[in-house]
């Protein structure tokens, strides 16, 4: 097929701008098919016009209207072993986007050189022979082959977030892989903690781990980079990157879709492809042809708080390298083991103790550096990087067992079938496109953490620094537990059931190893970061909702144990019921996260028929009351003699000195997800509660100079972009308002998740930010995390499907849905009349249909009655 490539823009414009010039009996196509057949004698043309926006290499013709021979998919697939990728604006967007212009799209469109018009040989020509078919049928087969391929990993957008607070990763993984490979700027501040943010133009590297969304930097093992010239052994400078061995990069001409990610290095005109599997980077890299080229192994670079402690590397034989880097920053004692394999003989290798080179092929020491070179780089080299936490010949099994081949296309087809296999598990109906890429790359988002932590023997190394053979589950770590407790971790008992299993598994197991269960496990060290055992309510709401696969005695007494030691205020929650201000900092997070843990461990021992403990934990859970003061309605800090610490502002947050976690007394009056008719009575009822919970969004005030950049997302005093507040807009539920919540989690939604690099109001945490975005447009939200009930809030979709265990799809639908008509009208359930302002987990797990009718004024008396409120029972 022949193709019009136009590189201008405003001649692009001009061009469609005549082509819908009034014309009397002729449709916009007809229009469009006249001035090309009048301009361009030699082009075949659509018998239905698609618009396609283009990103192709600089390098290609320049011409304002060359021709060139393209291979398409209709649907805009990506075609193997071809240098340009292909982006519809939509299948039938044509008009709108001819008479409204080329817009950036949020694509980063505006940087693009070439803007290409496509027609599809379908059923006319230019010689003026009609083929058989008519424009209407033609229309259906395209509308056919785009519903047949509809596939979610189109809509993911990796750099949503990737600007901003929102600290994500951007690279190339397969859903809770080990490998994150991706990659790296020189910046090493907080906005780069995954060490990557949109707003900079210089890359050193592309590291096999990265931490996604986390307000600490770490990770960074194993930093590749390719270049050209002499051998130069250090990264260089933000303003002179090829001092060293960086690069300058630019948005244009760089692309990430989920299990991809590609970049060119403009310094030096490589190429830099990257996928994965789930314990290998693949990489492959284009040179330009004839130059003098190199790739350069360093172990010393590292990402936030990452150091190295030792490092090592040996050149195997003509084609592997092998070592290992040990490091320690947020992860303590970090020890990561790895094997290179390359598809060229690796003829010149040369090793450094940081830029002094040292004799022979392999090294010993701090920061060691080992360097490949060619005379004549090979037109591409391709290296596929194993990793392990137990050997380098465990990494080098790791290579054999996943990639065993040299197929790139291959590898990266397979990663992101992978994630279209889990991102299929819900499928959202829209008009609204837009929507739709910030729902999939949410979604996405729940699934690059947590990792695993073994090699593909199931080998994998414990806390306490022992090898551990195969076990009968797959072990994992980059639990961020106190961000992930509130609803990624009950979004995975919907969509990953085949993996909770060894989720709890792998956390018992690390309480066996370091005597507690884990805060913020990071490979196979313990962090402690963040308040509370809160990997209770997740082992909790896994053994509430049915799962088996794991001892549940045994998890108890390990939450248990948790909940009893003596450190961190504990002992004074025991001995007092509160943690006095005066002895500990963050007294008052701490305890009503414990309070939030304790009611977990109680319903749970219930359960398990340990009424002994039921009642000394539920009885704990209460102790968040310690704290409220019924005089100004706000909890607070007290000191150990028992009385207010005064004097008190429930604006002001001093950050971890302080009385809260990256919060205030505003913020943390409301974390009683647990119990939220308790805090309803201790305000005076629903209306004083209401009343106070309308008074948040809207009250202004100084957090002082002091306050954590973490509380951020801010609707008066709610803060969206921390995770204690994310139940808050569903609270108005229990006290028989749900369409406040509808209005105020629409709003949310609205401001604080865009389809563009800044689109997330803080740190993404892990999944944290981005599952409260997948259950909230899907339209309820599990406020109590072990509880097993979700409240309904306000859906943006159409119809949304989620496949369920056993074969079975749960389906809400909605009717009269749009950005007016937010409120629920009624509902039905499987056909049948439901007065609830919930819906049970079982429910879900029955499979059926959830049907919604929506409307642009509140219906004051849907979940009004208490029987039909969501409750807080154990």
């Amino acid at each position: 097929m022949s193709y019009l490539i136009i590189d201008d823009a405003d001649l692009f414009l001009n061009f469609t701008k005549k082509a819908l010039e009034p014309q009397r009996n002729m449709s916009a196509a007809g229009k469009m098919k006249r001035l090309v057949i009048e301009n361009y004698k030699s082009v075949t043309v659509l018998s239905y016009l698609q618009i396609v926006l283009m990103s192709i290499p600089v390098r290609m013709q320049s011409e304002p209207a060359a021709l060139q021979t393209l291979a398409v998919i209709p649907g805009g697939s990506l075609l193997p072993n071809k240098p340009r990728s292909i982006v519809f604006l939509s299948a039938f967007h044509t008009v709108s986007c001819l008479t409204k212009g080329i817009r950036d799209m949020q694509l980063g469109l505006k940087q693009y050189r070439l803007l290409a018009l496509s027609l599809l040989c379908t059923g006319f020509h230019v010689n003026g022979q009609q083929k058989k078919g008519t424009v209407q049928e033609s229309q259906k087969k395209i509308a056919a082959q785009n519903t047949k391929s509809y596939k979610p990993v189109e809509y993911v957008d990796p750099y949503i977030g990737s600007g901003g607070h929102g600290h994500v990763f951007v690279g190339a993984s397969v859903p809770f892989g080990a490998v994150q490979v991706g990659p790296t700027n020189i910046v090493k501040g907080w906005d780069w903690c995954s060490g990557y943010h949109y707003s900079d133009s210089v890359v050193i590297g592309f590291p096999q781990t990265h931490l996604s969304g986390t307000g600490i930097g770490d990770l960074g093992d194993v930093l590749i980079m390719p270049y050209t010239g002499k051998i130069r052994t250090n990264h260089g400078t933000q303003e002179d990157p090829t001092s060293g061995y960086g690069s300058h990069y630019s948005h244009k001409n760089e692309r990430a879709f989920p299990g991809y990610y590609s970049v060119q290095l403009d310094d030096y005109k490589i190429k830099v492809e990257l996928t994965a599997s789930e314990r290998v980077g693949f990489h492959k890299y284009t040179f330009p042809q004839g130059e003098e080229g190199h790739v350069i192994i360093d172990l010393k670079e590292g990402i936030g708080w990452d150091a190295p402690v030792e490092t090592f590397i040996t050149k195997k034989d003509e084609y592997t390298l092998e070592g290992y880097r040990y490091s320690k920053g947020w992860a303590v004692d970090q020890r990561l083991w790895f094997a290179i394999r390359s598809n060229v003989p690796l003829k010149e290798f040369a090793v450094f103790e940081d830029n002094t080179q040292q004799p022979g092929k392999e090294l010993k020491g701090v920061k060691v550096k080992g360097v490949i070179s060619f005379d004549k780089a090979p037109a591409q080299v391709m290296l596929k990087v194993g990793i392990s936490p137990v050997s380098s010949e465990n990494a080098l099994a790791n290579i054999n067992a996943e990639i065993p081949g040299w197929d790139f296309s291959a590898a990266t087809n397979s990663a992101s079938a992978k994630w279209n296999t889990e991102l299929s598990k819900i499928k959202v109906e829209t008009k609204d496109e837009n929507t739709k890429r910030i729902f999939y790359s949410a979604f996405y988002h729940t699934m690059v953490a947590p990792i695993l932590f073994n090699d593909h023997n199931g080998a994998y190394r414990g806390t306490d620094k022992k090898v551990y053979p195969n076990p009968s589950f797959d072990n994992y770590t980059v639990f961020s537990l106190w961000d992930i407790y509130r609803s990624d971790a009950p979004l995975y008992t919907l969509t990953q059931p085949e993996r909770v299993n060894s989720f709890v598994n792998s956390m018992v197991t690390i309480f066996k190893q370091q005597g507690k269960l884990p805060i913020w496990p990071l490979m196979g060290s313990e962090t402690n970061c963040m308040v509370g055992y809160s990997a209770a309510p997740v082992i909790a709401d896994a053994y509430l909702k049915g799962f088996k696969g794991f001892d549940a005695n045994t998890a108890f007494e390990a939450m248990k144990a948790s909940a009893m030691r003596d450190d961190l205020g504990m002992k004074d929650i025991k001995a007092k019921g509160y943690i006095p201000a005066d002895k500990e900092y963050e007294s008052v997070s701490k305890a009503m996260e414990y309070a939030v843990d304790d009611w977990c461990i109680a319903a749970m021992a219930k359960k398990l028929g340990r009424i002994e403990d039921f009642n000394y934990f539920s009885k704990r859970a209460d102790y968040y009351k310690n704290y409220f003061d019924s005089n100004i309605k706000f909890v607070r800090p007290k000191l150990d003699d028992g009385s207010w610490k005064i004097p008190y502002d429930p604006f002001n947050s001093i950050h971890e000195k302080g009385d809260f976690t990256e919060g205030n007394g505003w913020q943390y009056t409301w974390l009683v997800p647990q119990d939220v008719e308790g805090l309803i009575n201790l305000m005076g009822g629903d209306e004083p509660f209401t009343k106070k919970l309308d008074s948040l969004f809207v009250a202004k005030g100084s957090m002082g100079e002091l306050a954590s950049n973490d509380i951020s997302g801010l609707i008066g005093m709610y803060a969206h972009g921390n995770e204690p507040s994310h139940h808050v807009t569903y609270m108005y539920a229990y006290a028989g308002n749900q369409w406040k919540t509808a209005e105020k989690v629409r709003q949310v939604m609205k401001e604080f998740y865009t389809a563009t690099p800044e689109g997330l109001a803080g740190n993404e945490d892990c999944g944290a930010m981005s599952s409260w975005y997948v259950f909230s447009s899907l339209g309820f939200y599990p406020v109590n995390p072990a509880k097993g009930i979700y409240v309904f809030g306000s859906p943006l979709f159409d119809k949304a499907s989620m496949k369920l265990q056993g074969g079975k799809t749960f389906t809400v639908e909605t009717l009269n849905n749009n950005a007016q008509n937010i409120y629920i009208q009624s509902v039905t359930l499987n056909g049948k009349p439901y007065n609830n302002s919930y819906i049970r987990h079982e429910d879900i797990l029955k499979g059926g249909v959830l049907k919604l009718t929506m409307g642009s004024k509140p219906a004051l008396d849907f979940g009004k009655q208490a029987a039909n409120r969501p409750d807080s029972k154990y």
